[in-house]
């Protein structure tokens, strides 16, 4: 699955965010996934993303966040 987030948001390794930056970019991550869930099955084949990889993405909750952010 692809991720989701904005590439090169922050130049640090994210273990060495502050919590506030780790809480917003949680959040951020929430709002990508809801705003996923929104599109329709013509604007998720615009972007190469099946309609049920979107819903996955869009289910999962607030913690689980990428791989390489819990590095």
């Amino acid at each position: 699955m692809a991720s989701f987030t904005q590439a090169g948001l922050c130049t640090q390794p994210h273990h060495r965010l502050s919590l506030w930056s780790r809480i917003m970019q949680a959040v951020s991550l929430a709002r990508q996934r809801r705003a996923l869930a929104r599109l329709d099955r013509h604007m998720l084949c615009d972007i190469g993303i099946t309609p049920d990889a979107a819903q996955q993405e869009a289910a999962k909750p607030i913690w689980d966040v990428p791989r390489h952010w819990r590095q």
